[in-house]
């Protein structure tokens, strides 16, 4: 059978639902971690680390030549103020990159006491035997029971067992982790709490996956990534043109009369460059990935929280993903002469039976739209019951002379016709339409004095989750394409997508069909991201640009993928977009705001060194600052504290709405463009208005 992709009819969007993602304000800064942060920071002044930042390597350089200078003339009280704020900026910019580390420190705390010396159960053979959990290799079998400690990172490969997670997840809630299937992976450190499982291991001591989300939150493990090199490299160009034209300032101020001292220069060159851009740049990354940790998201490599800010096409599992996974009751549709609460009554009291998900729904769905009182088994003496079995695929009971059953509709037929009844034809067209729209049909009948007959039809079907449809036109206002993915016959997908409001499905999916789907997408030109938690899906999440892996799934899909959800919450994806594009967002408005601050700061600098020597400069001194020393002082002091004040943004990231390129980029240069020229001609004023009043400094 030949599986093609179909769009489905286009259908009235509701209004967005709620943003998601970009974090809980609450303990996204908290100012106590500047002060913890300190020891970090002080330390990070070496300069084989500052030379990672060109920009800041060039700080540093002018911090310590103008220590030099102000020890040469220890009199000068502007070089030694200029001295302190210099290596006050420097700070600044590693205390942020700090402050953005230690956040994670807490959770690597806790994950390290999750990694411990287990003693591992090995089992040689027929034998077992006890060795410590460092010794064990890839391959190893080894056992687990109620009470142990799982000794390394593995599949289950015999057994079934309940498993507490809480280490990892964070959840309480234990899971079920067994052999065979897409939940077989276990974790290190994890805790069996019932019965017995044997595991074979699948990763080394040392390379566990505590050991990487240990140095992932740590920020140990973070490499730059591609915008963030190709930024760097744009700093250090502009760094090299205004280190130029400062250099080649100073011939000019000589032969004008007004040669300018090293410590002047020194300044106006370190307010020119993009400091604050370079200063934040690595906490803005590091922050975009703890974002992610926050929500239980392990990313591999910043290269992946990026690309998911890039992705233009969404693919999701139908099942668990859009929809709640399991039928659910929809609606009772009683035949000619039945009324709706006669049926929905006679439902209920049918699947009091059933412990089924699916039976339960039939008693809430009588429950909630009927208005029929909550029953129970106990309250119906005399009641005989006819609990739901796969053979009979039939629930019900015998009370006071009348029999009432529910089930799949052969199976209801069958014990209609056998008791001298029939089947109406409204119930058998109910039943075909029902069916013909992906859903499942269960009929339900009695048996009175009347006679054993039909009332009407349930329909059941795979619920799509609640505001799917609002999250779908939220990543279409983002400009991503969604692509249901489903095992289902092309009728049902079609009706799924069209309740949900994806822009596409592919039906009766393989592994393969996955895979070309993808490489479809990235031929055009579009980033691909998507979720999957088993081994056939591995492949294609290997091949996806964003690899959400589940944490439940096979340890397989784990190493395919370049993320992995430790909640195993596939729509989560939606949210990790919304992260990635937060994160780019954030780059874009601070290295905006940045690059507007370098230039309101040349009107402050420029018009105060040269204004005595060429009179027609003073009227770009629109601030009308007291002095040319208040003037060059000021701007160095706002360009050390703006590093401070933005150190809160840079972290919680700037709030991300859905809107096209064009409008955010307007937004941006509003906001954060107009706000970069604005906000220093506002700070540089109030700064020279205090230092006017320090005598000396004029």
């Amino acid at each position: 059978m030949s599986v093609t992709v179909h769009a489905p009819t286009p259908q009235q969007d509701r209004p967005a639902g709620r943003q998601q993602g970009g974090g809980s304000p609450k303990g996204l800064f908290d100012p106590g971690q500047l002060l913890r942060s300190l020891p970090d920071a002080v330390r990070k002044l070496d300069p084989r680390v500052m030379a990672k930042s060109p920009v800041m390597f060039v700080v540093l350089t002018g911090s310590v030549l103008t220590t030099v200078l102000a020890a040469l003339d220890p009199g000068d009280w502007f070089g030694w103020a200029i001295t302190a704020w210099l290596w006050l900026t420097t700070l600044f910019a590693n205390l942020a990159e700090a402050v953005a580390e230690g956040r994670g420190k807490a959770q690597a705390d806790t994950l390290r006491a999750a990694r411990t010396g287990a003693v591992a159960r090995r089992v040689i053979g027929r034998n077992e035997e006890r060795v410590p959990g460092t010794d064990l290799r890839v391959g190893d079998l080894v056992v687990c029971e109620a009470g142990d400690l799982v000794p390394g990172d593995g599949d289950v490969v015999e057994g079934v067992a309940s498993v507490d997670e809480s280490a990892i997840t964070g959840e309480s809630a234990p899971v079920i982790r067994e052999s065979g299937g897409d939940r077989s992976a276990v974790t290190g450190g994890t805790r069996v709490l019932s019965d017995r499982i044997v595991v074979r291991i699948t990763a080394e001591p040392g390379e566990t996956f505590i050991d990487r989300m240990i140095g992932l939150v740590e920020g140990a493990a973070r490499q730059k990534t591609p915008n963030e090199t190709a930024l760097d490299i744009l700093l250090a160009s502009l760094t090299v043109v205004f280190l130029l034209a400062v250099v080649t300032l100073q011939p000019f101020a000589v032969y004008a009369g007004r040669e300018q001292s090293m410590t002047v220069l020194a300044a106006l060159l370190v307010c020119l460059i993009p400091t604050t851009i370079g200063a934040l740049l690595s906490a803005i990354g590091i922050a975009g990935m703890d974002r992610l940790v926050q929500r239980n998201v392990l990313a591999m490599s910043g290269r992946a929280v990026e690309a998911a800010g890039d992705v233009s096409t969404l693919l999701l599992d139908k099942t668990g993903t859009i929809t709640m996974g399991s039928r659910q009751a929809a609606e009772f549709l009683p035949v000619k002469g039945v009324t709706g609460t006669e049926l929905a009554e006679a439902a209920q009291l049918s699947s009091l039976a059933d412990e089924t998900p699916e039976g339960r729904s039939v008693v809430s769905l009588a429950e909630r739209d009927h208005g029929l009182r909550a029953r129970h088994r106990d309250e119906q003496t005399g009641a005989e019951w006819v609990p739901f079995t796969a053979q009979t695929r039939m629930s019900g009971v015998d009370t006071g002379g009348r029999l009432v059953r529910k089930g799949a509709a052969g199976s209801v037929t069958a014990w209609v016709t056998g008791r001298g009844g029939s089947v109406p034809p409204d119930a058998e067209v109910l039943t075909e339409l029902i069916a013909k729209a992906g859903g499942t049909p269960l009929l339900v009948a009695v048996e009175d004095s009347r006679g054993a007959r039909v009332l009407g039809v349930i329909h059941l079907k795979d619920v799509v989750k609640p505001g799917m449809r609002e999250r779908f036109a939220e990543l279409r206002r983002m400009g991503i394409r969604t692509v249901m993915i489903t095992g289902d016959n092309p009728l049902t997908a079609k009706a799924v997508a069209e309740e949900a409001g994806v822009d596409d499905y592919l039906a009766e999916a393989t592994p393969e069909d996955k895979m070309a789907l993808i490489k479809r997408e990235q031929a055009g030109g579009r980033l691909v991201a998507m979720t999957g938690d088993g081994t056939n899906d591995a492949p294609a999440l290997a091949q996806a640009d964003v690899g959400v892996a589940m944490n439940t799934g096979t340890s397989a899909a784990k190493e395919a993928g370049n993320m992995v959800d430790l909640d195993s919450d596939p729509t989560k994806l939606i949210e990790i977009v919304a992260i990635g594009k937060q994160l780019l967002i954030t780059r874009g408005a601070l290295t905006t705001f940045s690059i507007a601050n370098d230039v309101a700061k040349y009107f402050a600098i420029i018009p105060a060194m040269f204004a005595a020597v060429y009179p027609g400069l003073d009227k770009l001194n629109i601030m009308d600052l007291s002095s040319p020393r208040t003037a060059i002082l000021s701007a160095v002091i706002f360009n050390a504290l703006i590093i401070v004040a933005l150190v809160p943004l840079a972290l919680k990231g700037v709030r991300y709405r859905p809107a096209g390129a064009d409008r955010m980029l307007r937004r941006n240069l509003a906001v954060y463009g107009l706000g970069g020229l604005v906000a220093p001609f506002i700070g540089i004023k109030l700064i020279d208005l205090v230092l006017s009043l320090i005598p000396g400094l004029r």
